[in-house]
């Protein structure tokens, strides 16, 4: 299809995995009653806290989250991005920071583990350290659906673009990239550099986020945002929890892509490819 209504759900979730869900399936109904043919959450979607609770509320794929999503998306017929939640992973004490991707028949048809882990220390600000608690994932992804080539990556992987050139080559032209970016980051870094990713690489990039204070003292920027292969922002989401929804065009983006050919002067017999 040449066009088709994508949506991003911004959430203010909190350790509390039930009320969680709950609150996802309201956003999730209300995309698919906005006419959205495929629906994305934001980063661990499913419970935001201290590590303990990560720990706690980590889940077995196919799991809790995972059939919730599956019923979702054959309820409504829809695709249904899982934004990300932990899940268990071989290294003792840790999970995997993992979208999972369902079908309008309610299969699994992808998973991605979040590559690049926010181990970050800014004086007077709150010091990060994800790998104390997560595992790093070790491949990149990109999916089919009938709406046309998908690409994942989730919250800090935003700040190496190599990883979204890799996925547009590899044929995305959407690129989700669900989210909990810090406030004191976010409002000077987010809207730069998703704007960049989309106008370099020429890619629709659907940015669910956070939003708000959560459990374990982070402050989410949201800002949920659905940015154009010009770098045109679409819609972005007002300071609360709610949908936004867009309208992807290809033929807009093959138009794009033939007046300012960038993906095609590139000097690969110079600097390679990326990675």
């Amino acid at each position: 299809m040449s066009t088709f209504r994508i949506a991003a759900c911004q959430m203010n979730s909190q350790n509390d995995k039930a009320a969680n869900l709950r609150r996802a399936g309201e956003l999730i109904d209300e995309a698919a009653a906005l006419g959205a043919q495929m629906v994305g959450l934001p980063e661990m979607f499913n419970m935001l806290g201290e590590r303990e609770d990560s720990l706690r509320g980590a889940e077995d794929i196919p799991g809790e989250t995972s059939e919730f999503l599956a019923a979702k998306a054959r309820q409504h017929g829809i695709y249904v991005h899982g934004g990300s939640i932990p899940v268990r992973a071989d290294e003792p004490n840790k999970v995997l920071n993992s979208t999972l991707i369902f079908d309008p028949a309610g299969q699994m048809i992808a998973r991605y583990d979040k590559l690049h882990l926010f181990d970050i220390h800014i004086e007077g600000q709150k010091t990060y350290k994800e790998s104390d608690a997560i595992a790093a994932g070790n491949k990149m992804v990109t999916f089919e659906t009938d709406h046309g080539n998908v690409g994942l990556s989730i919250c800090y992987d935003i700040r190496f673009p190599e990883l979204f050139r890799a996925l547009t080559l590899n044929g995305a032209r959407v690129i989700f990239l669900p989210a909990a970016f810090t406030l004191y980051t976010g409002k000077d870094h987010w809207e730069t550099l998703i704007r960049a990713r989309a106008i370099e690489n020429q890619v629709y990039m659907v940015c669910p986020a956070q939003i708000g204070v959560h459990g374990n003292g982070r402050f989410c920027y949201g800002s949920s945002m659905i940015v154009d292969p010009w770098g045109t922002v679409l819609t972005r989401a007002p300071e609360r929890e709610g949908v936004i929804v867009a309208d992807i065009a290809y033929n807009a983006q093959d138009k794009i892509r033939q007046e300012l050919p960038s993906l095609m002067h590139r000097r690969t017999d110079i600097y390679g490819q990326p990675g």
